[in-house]
């Protein structure tokens, strides 16, 4: 079939950020009295806030307190991170690809309306992308299929029509369960036998352009 739209991921497939976002949480953690693991909030970069809160603190994510640990976390990213961050080498690049293409830029994050912005701006690429779904516009976030399926419904195209562009576990379960296949990229910091259900996995958005006429999103 035909692919029409290009679902696209930001932090740690477009841009270097899940390090960074990791390290907002811990420091959110010091401030606010919670003993935050490095390594544990790390594999959960690619989670919605509504499901990372619960797991590194206890809280309900309902809970005051939780709504203040995550705008606290945010207001730390932005101010102390986020002017740090590079996009990865061709990511622009690779998105004009698709635009050559005829596909539809659509991005399905998990990051918050706020950040997402942001992170467009720092990648380089929010003047490509015709249509954003982050973690606010839905009710719950990856891996939950939720935002993946709002993307495609605003690319006006069916999910078999899409491809999703991602680099967690995460984004590889969430478009699985939209009916959506997805390309994973290693360079958000898993490997392979994390991103197994992958209908193809490359390194980076340079590797994926670079072998763009083999990939899962070339249409001839």
């Amino acid at each position: 079939m035909k692919v029409r739209a290009a679902v696209l991921d930001i932090d740690g497939t477009l841009i270097d950020s899940n390090d960074a976002h990791a390290h907002a949480w811990v420091d959110v953690g010091k401030e606010m009295g919670y003993d935050i693991s490095f390594a544990h909030v790390r594999s959960l970069i690619g989670k919605g806030g509504d499901k990372v809160v619960p797991e590194i603190t206890g809280l309900d994510d309902d809970s005051d307190e939780a709504k203040r640990v995550k705008k606290r976390r945010g207001e730390i990213f932005q101010e102390q991170y986020l002017p740090t961050l590079k996009p990865f080498p061709q990511a622009r690049e690779l998105l004009e690809r698709f635009q050559a293409d005829g596909l539809a830029l659509v991005v399905a994050t998990s990051a918050s309306k706020d950040d997402m912005g942001k992170l467009l701006e720092k990648a380089g690429i929010k003047d490509l992308i015709e249509a954003k779904t982050s973690q606010s516009d839905v009710e719950a976030s990856k891996p939950d299929p939720d935002v993946v399926e709002a993307a495609v419904e605003k690319a006006g195209c069916k999910p078999a029509e899409a491809v999703m562009l991602g680099d967690t576990p995460y984004d590889v379960e969430a478009s699985r369960r939209a009916g959506v296949p997805c390309v994973a990229l290693r360079c958000g910091g898993w490997g392979d036998e994390d991103l197994g259900d992958a209908v193809a996995i490359y390194d980076d958005p340079a590797d994926l352009l670079a072998n763009y006429d083999r990939s899962p999103f070339a249409n001839g």
